[in-house]
C-alpha cells in the first residue's frame, strides 16, 4: 500500500511539472513564435515543408511522420516513457489551444520575440525532459538519439534537429530573416535546456594539498556533509610526503568549505575546478527512458542492427 501511494505521488508530481513545462512551451509558440512567423521546428515544420513541396495536408503528414517514430520510441525507450510522452503531448496541445490564448500576444520586434521564444521554450522543454517525458513528434527522435548517444548533451541534439528543419523551411519559404531568427531561437533553446538540465548536477571540485588530510576530511563532512577522497602524494621539489583531499560539491558549499579548510590548515594549498556534471550520492542523475541500463542495452542492439 505504501509503495502504491508513493507511485501515485510520483505520477501526480510528474504530471504537475509536465503541465508547468507545457504552459511555458505553449506561451513561447502561441504568444511569440506564431505572431513573428518564424520557420517552425519539429514535425510541424517538416509538415509545412511537405505541404509547400507536394501539397500534402499538414495534419495527415504529421500523423504519418509520428507513426514510425512512436514505434521506435516505444522499442528503444520503453513503455513508461512512451505513455508519459503521449500524456504530455495531449497536455501541451491543450495548453496551446486553450490556455495560451488567454495570455497577451507579443506583436513587437521579431528579435525580441525570438529571444523570448528561445528562453521560454527552453525552460518549458527542460522541465518536461527532466520528468523523463517529452511532447512527442521530434522529441521522440531527440530522446532516441540521446539513448543511443548518451555522451551527447540533450541541447546539442535539439539544436542539430531543429536547426536543420528551420534552415530547410526558411529556404523553401524564401524567408532569409526567418532563418536567422529561427537559428537564434534554436540556439537559445539549446543553451537553456542544457543549463536547466545539466546545471542541476554542475558544481565544483577541489583538490586540497595539506599535511592534515584526516582533519580536512572531517571538516568537509561537518561543513557540508559531503564525502571526500584522500590521496598520498610527494612534493616535486623537496620530495616530502603530502596528502591530497578531493571533494565535489555545489558552488555555495565550496565557498563555505574554503573558509573552513583554511581554519583547520592555513598552510594548505587549495585548487578549485569547475565540474560540468557530477554523478553519485547527493547529486541528481538524469534518466532517459526506463533506466540507463536498459537504454544502453537497447542502444547497443540498435547499433548492431545498423
Amino acid at each position: 500500500m505504501k509503495k502504491r501511494t508513493l507511485n501515485t505521488k510520483q505520477i501526480i508530481t510528474q504530471i504537475f511539472w509536465e503541465v508547468i513545462g507545457s504552459i511555458f512551451v505553449a506561451a513561447a509558440i502561441y504568444n511569440f513564435a506564431v505572431q513573428a512567423e518564424f520557420p517552425m521546428t519539429g514535425f510541424s515544420g517538416i509538415s509545412i515543408i511537405l505541404y509547400q513541396l507536394f501539397k500534402i495536408p499538414i495534419g495527415f503528414s504529421t500523423i504519418v511522420l509520428n507513426i514510425p517514430v512512436m514505434i521506435l520510441c516505444y522499442k528503444l525507450l520503453g513503455r513508461k516513457f512512451f505513455l508519459s510522452s503521449i500524456r504530455c503531448m495531449v497536455i501541451s496541445s491543450i495548453m496551446i489551444d486553450y490556455i495560451a490564448p488567454l495570455f497577451p500576444v507579443y506583436e513587437g520586434s521579431r528579435l525580441l520575440s525570438a529571444i523570448c521564444t528561445g528562453v521560454i521554450a527552453g525552460i518549458g522543454y527542460g522541465i518536461i525532459y527532466m520528468q523523463n517525458s517529452s511532447t512527442g513528434g521530434s522529441d521522440f527522435i531527440i530522446m532516441a538519439v540521446k539513448a543511443v548517444k548518451p555522451h551527447i548533451s540533450l541541447g546539442k541534439i535539439v539544436f542539430v534537429i531543429d536547426a536543420s528543419v528551420v534552415l530547410i523551411g526558411g529556404i523553401i519559404l524564401g524567408d532569409m530573416d526567418g532563418i536567422i531568427y529561427g537559428m537564434i531561437v534554436t540556439f537559445l533553446i539549446t543553451v537553456v535546456v542544457d543549463k536547466l538540465m545539466y546545471g542541476v548536477n554542475a558544481g565544483k571540485m577541489t583538490l586540497v594539498v595539506t599535511n592534515k588530510g584526516r582533519e580536512v576530511c572531517k571538516v568537509i563532512h561537518a561543513c557540508c556533509h559531503r564525502g571526500s577522497t584522500l590521496f598520498t602524494a610527494e612534493g616535486g621539489y623537496k620530495g616530502d610526503e603530502r596528502q591530497v583531499v578531493m571533494c565535489a560539491c555545489n558552488n555555495k558549499e565550496m565557498y563555505l568549505l574554503g573558509q573552513a579548510i583554511k581554519q583547520v590548515d592555513p598552510d594548505s594549498f587549495m585548487i578549485i575546478l569547475e565540474s560540468n556534471e557530477v554523478h553519485g550520492e547527493g547529486f541528481r542523475t538524469l534518466q532517459i527512458g526506463e533506466t540507463q541500463e536498459s537504454a544502453v542495452k537497447k542502444a547497443e542492439k540498435g547499433i548492431e542492427g545498423i
